[in-house]
């Protein structure tokens, strides 16, 4: 199966659901290719194609869908995985970047123990739409003078630009401009 067929596969199993959380959103829900497991082979195929073209030290997985993609990585790559989470969720020493979210702020943290000045990092999720939690992490990343190589989601709400608020490479598998 070539990566047009994976992709295609992919792009079928995930689910959409209009007017959630609220009137006007499609949600995007990549959960259906979680519950089909071609689909899921197809995912894993191509994360894992796409980032044993990278050099990097570490993926980092966003809270909550990226710890569910990061490992899938990690395992292929034989690379450790670090979470970046909302706040309160991680023991030791931590540092933390404020973000804005479409209705208030929340905080990402990060153990800092687990990373050392230029490691080099892909940053993983599930979707990029604003580019505010993604963001966040890139901030928090650099600010433990991590080097981030890439962003790799698998869905992307183009109509949003949330790559525009991004200073590093992006690559997503399936674009939506609705």
């Amino acid at each position: 199966m070539d990566k047009t067929d994976k992709l295609r596969i992919l792009k079928n199993a995930i689910r959409s659901y209009p007017d959630f959380p609220e009137p006007g959103i499609i949600f995007r829900d990549i959960f259906g290719a979680f519950h089909d497991i071609v689909a899921l082979k197809a995912l894993r195929d191509l994360i894992v194609g796409h980032s044993l073209l990278l050099e990097i030290d570490l993926v980092v997985g966003l809270d909550s869908r990226g710890f569910l993609l990061g490992p899938m990585i990690c395992m292929e790559l034989n690379k450790p995985f670090l979470p970046i989470r909302k706040e309160g969720k991680l023991p030791g020493k931590v540092t933390q970047q404020k973000y804005s979210l479409e209705y208030g702020e929340a905080i990402f943290e990060l153990q800092t123990e687990f990373i050392n000045k230029g490691t080099r990092v892909l940053v993983v999720d599930d979707l990029l739409a604003t580019g505010g939690s993604m963001a966040a992490a890139i901030q928090l990343l650099q600010s433990v003078d991590a080097n981030v190589v890439e962003c790799l989601v698998i869905m992307e709400l183009t109509l949003l630009k949330g790559r525009d608020k991004l200073s590093v490479p992006v690559h997503s598998f399936i674009q939506y401009d609705d």
